[in-house]
């Protein structure tokens, strides 16, 4: 093969481009060895990364079977994707969650505002959840509700000073979820510039200023908050997170965090006679079933739950309208500690 003489006119440089613009291309272009980049960022374990790299490779293959990409990609598309695996339906939403997450950083590199794999997810009718494993969404009880508020205000033990702030922390955590709906990666970030005492509402920021929204307390969280920020403030505790692991700022482990949340539950007495375990999803969940029995419209609902569309606040609402429905006791006469907001 001959080579081609080189130019006698010098080569010109190109112009320089944004990263986003160089991102943007690379997805477009290989999509394979984009992920493969954007894989390498993410500090998952080798095993879990090779998962990954299969999962991803299969669906880029369904999409090239389909003479679809990234960029043409539609919920229906992703819909026949997981519903056609035959796996476990919590092998499909792990499925599902990967090309959400991916789907996700190449919408925001693209500046568009809408995830397909996301609507999908909220979905609670969609056809990937005719699987095996398939589990009714979970609320606490009415009574089990007042039990765990109850305890929130009740006296602290004779605690040492380290001591006392973490149950103050983790009293306040429980509350931001059961009075709030907050998330755990949410509450784990949450700083505070986003609270103010007092206040009923909580500013939860997103890295996409589009996702950014205002939760609001119930009376009874912000009570707990209120206890927990002066306790914060008294401890002198480093950092700006809410919510801090130790008295250096460190933001907490989410295992951490599901601890705590076991931890007063069982304190609460409520955890022995559950058939299932009380998540922070389900105190997430349980905040929007008192905001539903108080007649809050579930679109309302969905904008403090930071859903980003009408199906899925009303699928919560017949998912909670159907466990009522199932509920064979009549609601507990003990009287809600939500009501009130006496001191802690």
């Amino acid at each position: 093969m001959v080579a081609s003489p080189p130019s006698s006119q010098p080569r010109r440089q190109p112009a320089s481009t944004d990263l986003f613009d160089q991102q943007r291309e690379d997805w477009r272009r290989d999509p394979r060895i984009a992920f493969d980049a954007w894989l390498a960022g993410q500090q998952f374990r080798r095993s879990s990364a090779d998962v990954y790299r299969a999962q991803w490779g299969l669906f880029l293959d369904w999409l090239k079977v389909r003479r679809k990409s990234l960029s043409t990609v539609d919920m229906h598309t992703i819909a026949d994707f997981v519903a056609g695996l035959d796996i476990r339906k919590p092998q499909r939403a792990r499925y599902l969650r990967l090309i959400e997450r991916v789907l996700d950083h190449v919408r925001e590199i693209e500046l568009a505002s809408t995830n397909p794999a996301r609507f999908i997810a909220q979905d609670g009718d969609a056809a990937w959840r005719n699987a095996r494993d398939n589990e009714p969404t979970g609320f606490l009880a009415s009574v089990e509700r007042s039990l765990l508020v109850a305890h929130l205000f009740s006296p602290l033990a004779d605690l040492s000073a380290a001591a006392r702030w973490r149950e103050r922390r983790d009293r306040a955590l429980i509350a931001v979820f059961l009075g709030g709906g907050l998330k755990t990666g949410e509450a784990r970030t949450l700083t505070i510039s986003c609270v103010n005492p007092g206040s009923p509402w909580v500013l939860v920021e997103a890295a996409n200023p589009a996702f950014t929204r205002r939760a609001r307390l119930s009376p009874f969280a912000v009570a707990v908050m209120d206890a927990w920020l002066a306790e914060r403030r008294l401890s002198e505790l480093a950092g700006n997170l809410v919510f801090p692991a130790s008295p250096s700022g460190r933001p907490m482990h989410k295992a951490t965090m599901l601890r705590s949340v076991d931890a007063l539950i069982d304190a609460a007495g409520i955890s022995d006679a559950r058939t299932t375990r009380a998540s922070p999803h389900t105190l997430r969940n349980t905040y929007a079933a008192d905001l539903f029995e108080a007649g809050v419209e579930p679109e309302l609902v969905g904008q403090w739950l930071g859903f980003m569309q009408p199906v899925s606040s009303n699928r919560l609402h017949r998912a909670w309208q159907n466990w009522m429905n199932l509920q064979d006791a009549p609601a507990s006469d003990i009287p809600d500690p939500a009501s009130s907001t006496r001191s802690i």
